[in-house]
């Protein structure tokens, strides 16, 4: 048996207010294209398959599309869960439908861990998926009057513990004839290399989940959320897909990957990682203006199926707005876009306002930036005084969970 992990679409994702509607549209069509070519028998998605709770219509096209179409390809089945970022009103609404027509969807935690167990079988030979969604801290972790926050970080902590061994359990139950078994996971695992694009889904140190914390039994763990193709703690069977395009400026030099494990006699015989092709050209040019200039040049000079986005990184001295606008006077002329201009030094200038005025796009900085910066403007010694970091992340958590509600 074939199967292919993958996540982290966030389909409706803008790159600083760009839509990357383009992109994820020829990412589909390229899958669903390896899927046929490759015999795929099946197909896992860990989370995050759109950008916000309440996708564009764009958005939910794309979605639905790729299912109607998977069918065509010779996949048998499909098993899709929520990530943080996705409504699970908004993946669970269908799940009827789309179970009839073998995509099975979990978009959040069940009451009963049965729900999440999947007992499939392909061509005679037979598999157990373990599909859990992200888990959200009031779907797994009841709350208790007046907890600390270190008592909060543990209880949650091992609720999630919890409710990966109770999968497990399950899954060894109905395994009755040696079968593999897979499971699916949402969240950070502690020691994975993130990028600028993930949000935190972890309250504090929530997120220091690492690969000795999963229950043995599972012979593949496929992961979502970290947006970088990895392993967790050197393990071969735990792994990151990654987002299949660029979701921001910090990924730029990292190949963009599915994952391929192959079954055989109930065992993983292989773990393959495939490049997914780079439908856009999204790069950094760094140095003195006149240097930047000619990069960019050499870019338009270049054959691009779509307009190429570039980040530009000065390294003058000069005052960054005169510097952007003769950069900007450079770029009207080429066949590109120009994103982003910052100083190479800039991250060493300190305060809220700065950090403000220099941000081209509200994106750029993040809520724990803001946080971190204001702590410091009103003195406000946060390394003394962590709790505060931790209350300031269940907050934040929250905020997000509510917005993707």
């Amino acid at each position: 048996m074939k199967i292919l992990h993958t996540s982290d679409w966030h389909l409706g994702h803008r790159l600083l207010e760009q839509s990357q509607q383009e992109e994820q549209s020829l990412f589909l069509d390229w899958l669903l294209e390896y899927i046929r070519q490759n015999n795929i028998d099946m197909l896992l998605v860990s989370g995050d398959i759109f950008d916000t709770g309440v996708p564009s219509a764009q958005g939910q096209k794309l979605y639905y599309d790729f299912l109607i179409h998977l069918r065509d390809t010779g996949c048998k089945e499909a098993v899709i869960t929520g990530g943080n970022h996705d409504a699970p009103s908004t993946l669970n609404a269908p799940k009827e439908l789309l179970n009839a027509l073998s995509i099975r969807v979990v978009g959040k935690a069940t009451e009963n861990i049965e729900e999440e167990i999947f007992h499939l079988a392909i061509n005679g030979e037979k598999i157990i998926v373990a599909a859990v969604p992200y888990l959200r801290d009031q779907d797994i972790r009841r709350a208790v009057a007046s907890e600390s926050s270190e008592e909060i970080n543990n209880r949650y902590k091992t609720a999630l513990i919890r409710h990966y061994t109770e999968a497990a359990d399950c899954c060894r139950a109905i395994n009755t004839s040696g079968m593999p078994i897979i499971a699916l996971g949402h969240l950070f695992a502690l020691g994975g290399s993130t990028s600028e694009s993930e949000q935190t889904i972890y309250v504090g140190n929530l997120g220091d989940i690492g690969a000795e914390d999963f229950p043995p039994g599972f012979d593949y763990i496929a992961l979502g959320h970290l947006h970088r193709a990895q392993t967790v703690g050197g393990k071969e069977h735990i792994r990151y897909s990654g987002s299949p395009y660029m979701l921001s400026f910090s990924e730029i030099g990292a190949d963009k990957k599915v994952v391929v494990v192959e079954t055989s006699e109930g065992k993983i015989n292989k773990i393959e990682e495939v490049v997914v092709p780079r439908f856009r050209n999204i790069c950094r040019v760094s140095g003195t203006v006149e240097n930047c200039i000619r990069q960019l040049e050499k870019i338009d000079a270049e054959y691009h199926t779509l307009t190429p986005w570039v980040e530009v990184v000065l390294e003058d001295e000069q005052e960054l707005a005169f510097e952007y606008k003769e950069i900007s006077r450079a770029a009207e002329a080429l066949d590109l876009e120009v994103l982003k201009v910052t100083l190479k030094n800039e991250h060493r200038r300190e305060g809220l306002e700065r950090l403000v005025e220099n941000a081209r796009d509200i994106k750029e900085i993040t809520p724990e930036e803001v946080f971190r910066l204001k702590c410091k403007e009103q003195d406000f010694d946060l390394d003394n005084r962590p709790e505060m970091l931790n209350a300031f992340f269940e907050i934040l958590q929250v905020v997000q969970e509510n917005e993707n509600a």
